[in-house]
């Protein structure tokens, strides 16, 4: 599994909240999905090798919303 943290802009209510985790929590190949709309983060934990990072982000886009960064944390082996 891997997880990433995508900063998100224009993300300003629950509304917001409900929109990403429902489209993004969709996809085949994501464990969880959980926007910070204090940080203007969204976190994902994916199987890497059904999803790519390009997909999610793509997602996220199609949601209405700019991804401006994403970072990528690679979880051990044991915790797949």
């Amino acid at each position: 599994m891997k997880k990433s943290t995508f900063q998100v802009a224009g993300m300003s209510c629950g509304s917001c909240i409900n929109k990403i985790e429902g489209h993004v929590g969709k996809l085949a190949g994501i464990e969880s999905v959980k926007v910070n709309l204090s940080a203007g983060e969204v976190d994902v934990t994916f199987d890497e090798s059904q999803l790519t990072l390009s997909e999610i982000e793509t997602a996220i886009q199609e949601t209405g919303y700019e991804v401006t960064e994403a970072t990528v944390k690679i979880g051990c082996s044991c915790c797949k």
